[in-house]
């Protein structure tokens, strides 16, 4: 534990002037343990030849060793074809160095079950790995578990090669009308025409979810309802949506993992943590298509009336490789999400490096978030982001995407208006990214009490903060190409910049726009270097401004 989590965990980490507080100490997961007995796949008739369907063979191990009060089910080096296999409380499913577990192409072999997808109640295709209310469960070992999920995707013709491209449409499948996707068959296209197909309502039969089979991928892990769960040292990857998936789970353990999907597959997220509690993910690798950590806590009312935060959760020591963010929250965070403490991650060309997402709908509140020791390289969005306008897109545009700014207006709140507040952000290096900072609340519920502290930014643009309150920069050094401005400032409140360093000659330091931009206080700053120091707009007035 670094000196950093050693301060906030005894004695609490005070954020200056904007009032936050790293309180209490730090989670304790509570950590699985399993009889050492081992089960080989092989003593139920399983064969490693690549052919064999091994589904009833590896379920009727996890059920024997379960029965008999618990132990490990050991799956050799080799080649293990299979479908769909159900965890039970106090089994290990150990993978051997060598061992893959291939889950089969065959979509007959997975049942369509009730299930949960971004939040909501959904149908879905049985999962790879599956378990729910179990206790003291685990996937362990050197092997590799890959979800065959090329079967399942959606793919963007913008996303490939044109080999590529040419590889899917001849394998079979059904080209959108605008040449622009490929869909795996008829009936994954006929769901995209439909609203909220998957979703679970009385008015749906068996027989019209049977018709959408296709469109209602898997998530390669779901943990559901379980308590004292460890993952360590598999690879997990190819899966047709969403990897690891704990949901409504506690005592979560993620150690030396490394997830893996292709980095153009939709919803290829790494890992999302959805309303758990006690998680710690540690040492392990994402390179994936969607968010590679991410926090939720379901989907706008649904996700209010579960009302199960994501809570006290440890991340350290993991590196983000391909993925639309690195470390994640939301957009799905109806339920809430507090007291996380994320340290000493690398991010590797993410689209964004540190990525707060939501939208009016989704209610819930987000707070007492503790990042610190951050680096991140060629990151084509956004170092750090705010964001409370997400519009279910990719983050970084495609080549020739046309984007509409969001309409501001201000509306009544509710609860289901969204809340970002009480972020401690400290000790960031990002080496390339088109926007340093950028935080977007909305009129009615500002972004609010967030300190980023210590900080080398090189970037595009600078920074960008609208509709915000109670925000402190401190020693904050951004180098932007794109000066003017350096600091972009609309219709925000109680700013305080603090030490910020940019380079010499730029244009224009600061433009403060909004009639309702008030108290932004710049200090330890030397504006001088600058071609124009402050440019007022849409009612901003130099009134509002104090500079020591």
């Amino acid at each position: 534990m670094n000196n950093w989590f050693k301060a906030a965990a005894v004695i609490g980490l005070m954020a200056s002037s904007s009032g936050i507080w790293a309180q209490g100490k730090l989670p304790v997961i509570q950590q699985t343990s399993f009889k050492k007995d081992s089960t080989y796949i092989t003593k139920f008739g399983a064969v490693a030849d690549g052919r064999t369907l091994n589904t009833k063979f590896i379920n009727a191990a996890i059920d024997a060793v379960n029965k008999k009060g618990g132990g490990v089910v050991v799956v050799p080096a080799g080649l293990w074809l299979t479908g769909p296999l159900v965890l039970k409380s106090n089994v290990n499913l150990h993978l051997k160095k060598g061992a893959l577990l291939q889950f089969t192409k065959d979509k007959n072999e997975y049942q369509l079950v009730e299930g949960n997808w971004e939040g909501l109640p959904q149908m879905r295709n049985q999962s790879p790995v599956s378990a729910t209310n179990a206790t003291n469960i685990g996937i362990t070992g050197q092997g590799v578990i890959d979800g065959g999920g090329e079967v399942w995707r959606q793919i963007r013709r913008d996303k490939l090669t044109e080999s590529q491209w040419k590889r899917f449409t001849e394998s079979g499948g059904v080209v959108s009308e605008d040449g622009k996707s490929w869909y795996p068959s008829q009936q994954w296209l006929k769901a995209t025409k439909l609203k909220n197909p998957g979703e679970i309502s009385p008015e749906k039969t068996p027989e019209f979810y049977q018709s959408i089979k296709d469109f209602l991928r898997p998530n390669l892990i779901v943990i559901t309802k379980c308590k004292k769960v460890l993952l360590e040292g598999v690879t997990f990857q190819n899966s047709a949506a969403w990897c690891l998936h704990p949901l409504m789970s506690e005592d979560l353990t993620v150690r030396n993992v490394t997830v893996l999907n292709p980095w153009f597959a939709q919803n290829g997220d790494g890992i999302d943590v959805e309303s758990c509690k006690n998680v710690l993910i540690e040492n392990s690798v994402f390179d994936v298509g969607d968010d590679g950590l991410c926090m939720k806590s379901g989907r706008d009312e649904a996700g209010r009336k579960r009302g199960m935060p994501t809570e006290n959760v440890i991340i350290r020591d993991c590196k983000v490789y391909h993925a639309h963010g690195g470390f994640v929250i939301g957009s799905e965070m109806s339920g809430g999400a507090r007291n996380m403490w994320i340290s000493n991650c690398t991010f590797i060309g993410t689209d964004i490096g540190l990525r707060f997402k939501t939208t009016r709908g989704r209610g819930g509140i987000v707070e007492n978030i503790y990042i610190n020791d951050i680096t991140m390289i060629d990151i084509p969005g956004e170092a750090i982001l705010f964001d409370m306008y997400y519009m279910s897109v990719d983050p970084v545009a495609l080549a020739g995407e046309k984007r509409e700014l969001p309409k501001v207006e201000t509306l009544p709140v509710t609860e289901a208006t969204p809340q970002f507040k009480n972020f401690v952000v400290k000790n960031v290096v990002c080496n390339g990214a088109a926007k340093g900072i950028f935080i977007r609340g909305i009129p009615e519920m500002h972004v609010k009490d967030i300190l980023l502290e210590n900080m080398q930014l090189q970037a595009e643009k600078g920074i960008d903060c609208q509709e915000a309150s109670g925000i402190t920069f401190k020693n904050i050094t951004i180098l932007s190409n794109q000066t003017n401005p350096v600091v972009d400032i609309i219709n925000s409140d109680r700013l305080t910049f603090d030490k910020l360093i940019y380079k010499k000659d730029s244009d224009l330091l600061f433009r403060v726009a909004g009639e309702r931009t008030k108290n932004i206080n710049i200090q330890n700053t030397d504006a001088s270097k600058a071609k124009e120091k402050i440019q007022y707009e849409f009612g901003a007035s130099e009134h509002n401004m104090t500079i020591k």
